[in-house]
């Protein structure tokens, strides 16, 4: 998903953000509710993308489910991409 984003510098940002998520994930972005809860998004890319991950025990386990433009209302929009592919059992 890292790769489709053509912007270098944007690249760079949201690497940096997720490569931030060694260190205390839990408290990083906001927890979901809804279809989503155990996920949490965190802003990142100039504020324009969302990364949905899931943080998992005491490992610190952080794995980046989606990652996508936020899009309000549209169905490319990262929440609606998350809850779809939540629906067809294809995030953990």
């Amino acid at each position: 998903m890292l790769g489709k984003i053509a912007d270098r510098k944007t690249r760079e940002r949201i690497r940096d953000v997720i490569d931030g998520l060694a260190t205390e994930p839990d408290k990083q972005g906001k927890p979901l509710l809804g279809e989503l809860t155990g996920y949490r998004s965190i802003r990142a890319g100039g504020q324009r993308y969302r990364i949905i991950c899931k943080i998992e025990g005491e490992k610190v386990v952080v794995l980046v489910e989606t990652l996508e433009i936020r899009k309000k209302g549209s169905e490319t929009d990262v929440y609606s991409l998350a809850n779809k592919l939540l629906r067809l059992k294809l995030l953990e």
